[in-house]
């Protein structure tokens, strides 16, 4: 194999790194460079100490939502018991609130004041004027998955206008679950509970990208979770993967099978989906008021229809994204193996919310909404929480009208706004299927109910169908319908209708808990994940010595005479390939030249399989190691000396480390996707 030099950026020995994506080829022949160990010294290996974890006192989950989010714990002592946490302050009291709206309140001065119920409540209460200087933010959780160049300075917009950084927010929001949820453990063990007793696991969508799941785990170290030196007491754990790990626990009793219990061959008759659904209601009805649920340390009773390989697909359907894996069980421990690359898309029931937007600029007027939005801010979120608890109520089958509440301030300031009655624009809109109440609401016909979930359940469906078009999905038994998406009755019917014929659709009974639950296990157990499949390719930036015809015409020389080649991409994994989880990819390279004191590893990723250079189009320079070469006496140092490089995959978080094998110094490294 040819030799090859990874470069850091400049290769002086000036002591910081560049943060440029990419390094000039001429720049990366100093005293930094290092070439490849010829042969090539390759090894995949687990790391045998991946399975080891620090003991904690509880696993905390939570629950970051885009519309709603909450907190389980599960002792490690109590295994079997996933507590959830108790009631809101600020929710409806008649109502158990087992999660609470995703919606921070911060003062004038931008201090957080309240979360969730509170905080709309507060909000709600102050007057117009007064409310224009509070800074109210709410579902702003997709702004992690809509930014395509995230840094940890991205701003997020109240609805006063006013911005405000987005770790802030973030941070703000861990640190009211961890507050909150330390004070629940504390009450209940009658002495007060720290920080270190507590492994923290957050909730992410898989199909984020790398950059945004680094930022929560940012923001978790900065709200006092966790800290970079103890990264173990924070896990990443990603939302479908979550849902996997609980749906494999369940019994037969705790699940509506959709399919016909007759004829087992998927049928999809309206009967049969109506009854499966009126079923999934009533088993979350009666388990609402409850807040520990048993589970059991072994695969659940639905299993006992598996065989060793079988698949299933977990369809996490939240406020923001749909979230989609593909799951194989190894039987009889029950671990798991990811057959197929996290995917899903902007399908969340936001769109549902952004369909009845539409609807009320058709109307009282674009106009009008745009500044009902600026002007009556508390107003806006009444209205959009009115409609979130009414939508739920949409069903196929539903005969009589949903009615939503239009909040006074609507009502008077539209009057002043266009010099008529909310009334008054209904009747000149000509949309018949929406009726004034003299009670103050809209009252909308089920079917333009059901219009507004349509374009999303529809985008669900479709992308639903091309996944099982894939060679490895094609097989799958069972569709885990989980999230909050499928309590309401419209997706689960659809996805009978749409899929029922390829598998059999399954809806949990706590189906909007599931990620918390599912989210309590895995930290208390991350290795029943044993395979994943690499979301980006990984390699590092090396100069491979010119060959002509191979390479572009320039010609930059190095230091001793050597022409290089552009820089070229050194693959450690490529995209989409399957990783055990510790799984180590170990390379071996030599410095350059016997005199230098120092060297730098620039590490990148790509989202494509066939990378060539590091200034391919998506190529991103995401990591570097620099390593001392100090410290080794001259009769101890063979003539090439070796630094081994080492990533280690499979987990939710890559690591990265490079030794001096002459001294055993080594460094070790993050990979880095928002500040370089």
């Amino acid at each position: 194999m040819a030799d090859k030099e990874a470069g850091g950026g400049d290769p002086g020995s000036r002591e910081t790194a560049p943060t440029s994506a990419y390094s000039s080829p001429a720049r990366s022949l100093g005293d930094t460079g290092i070439t490849t160990l010829s042969p090539s010294h390759i090894v995949n290996d687990t790391d045998p100490n991946v399975s080891e974890q620090q003991t904690f006192l509880v696993v905390v989950a939570i629950d970051f939502g885009t519309t709603s989010s909450g907190y389980a714990y599960r002792f490690t002592k109590e295994p079997e018991c996933i507590h959830v946490m108790r009631r809101w302050e600020g929710g409806d009291p008649g109502v158990s609130n087992q999660k609470t709206p995703a919606t921070i309140l911060l003062t004038p001065e931008r201090k957080f004041h309240r979360f969730g119920y509170a905080a709309g409540d507060f909000y709600h209460d102050l007057d117009p004027d007064e409310a224009k200087q509070w800074l109210d933010l709410g579902k702003f959780k997709m702004k992690l998955h809509t930014t395509g160049d995230l840094t940890m300075g991205t701003k997020l917009t109240a609805a006063n206008g006013k911005k405000v950084k987005a770790r802030e927010i973030f941070a703000y929001a861990l640190q009211y679950f961890k507050e909150q949820a330390l004070k629940e453990l504390s009450d209940q063990a009658g002495s007060e509970f720290e920080n270190s007793d507590v492994r923290w696991a957050i909730t992410v969508p898989a199909i984020w990208k790398q950059p945004a799941k680094q930022f929560m785990r940012q923001a978790a170290y900065q709200a006092g979770l966790a800290s970079p030196e103890n990264s173990e007491q924070r896990i990443i754990a990603l939302e479908p993967e979550t849902a996997s790990v609980y749906c494999r626990t369940l019994r037969l009793h705790q699940m509506t099978d959709l399919r016909s219990k007759g004829g087992g061959d998927g049928g999809s008759s309206r009967d049969t989906v109506g009854g499966g659904v009126a079923q999934a209601k009533e088993h979350i009805r009666r388990n609402r008021q409850s807040r520990t649920f048993l589970v059991e340390n072994v695969i659940g009773g639905i299993w006992s229809e598996l065989e060793e390989g079988d698949k299933y697909v977990v369809v996490d359907s939240g406020g923001g994204t749909v979230d989609l894996t593909v799951h194989q069980i190894r039987l009889p421990e029950g671990q798991l193996k990811e057959l197929y690359k996290a995917t899903g898309g902007p399908y969340g029931s936001l769109g549902v919310d952004y369909e009845f937007e539409k609807l009320l600029c058709k109307i009282f007027g674009e106009d009008f909404i745009e500044q009902f939005k600026i002007k009556r801010p508390a107003a806006r979120v009444d209205l959009m929480i009115a409609f979130e608890s009414r939508k739920r109520a949409a069903a196929p089958d539903r005969t009589n009208p949903l009615n939503i509440t239009l909040p006074f301030s609507f009502i008077d300031y539209y009057k002043k706004f266009r010099g008529h009655s909310v009334e008054h624009a209904l009747r000149k809109s000509n949309v018949d299927f929406v009726k004034w109440s003299s009670q103050g609401m809209l009252r909308m016909s089920p079917d333009a109910v059901n219009a507004r979930f349509k374009p999303t359940i529809d985008s669900i469906i479709e992308h639903l169908r091309d996944l099982f078009q894939k060679p490895e999905v094609s097989t799958v038994k069972f569709l885990f319908l989980v999230g909050g998406n499928a309590e309401a009755p419209l997706l689960p019917q659809a996805g009978q209708a749409g899929l029922g014929d390829k598998c059999r659709v399954i809806i949990p009974r706590d189906v909007g808990l599931t990620l918390l639950q599912g989210a309590a296990l895995f930290g208390l157990d991350p290795a029943v994940i044993k395979v994943r499949r690499s979301p980006p390719t990984y390699g590092v930036g090396v100069l491979n010595r010119y060959v002509e015809g191979k390479h572009p015409p320039e010609k930059p020389r190095g230091k001793d005479g050597t022409h290089w080649g552009p820089g070229g991409f050194d693959k450690f994994i490529s995209a989409d390939q399957s990783v055990a989880l510790g799984e180590l990819v170990k390379r071996s390279y030599t410095p350059a030249k016997p005199s230098q004191l120092v060297i730098v590893i620039n590490i990148y990723s790509s989202e494509l399989d066939d990378v060539s250079f590091i200034t391919d189009p998506g190529d991103k320079k995401c990591g570097t190691l620099r390593l001392g070469l100090t410290g080794a006496s001259s009769t101890n140092v063979p003539a090439r000396r070796e630094i081994q490089t080492l990533m280690q995959f499979g987990d939710t978080e890559i690591k990265a480390t490079a030794i001096d094998i002459a001294t055993s110094k080594g460094v070790k490294g993050g990979i880095d996707f928002l500040n370089y």
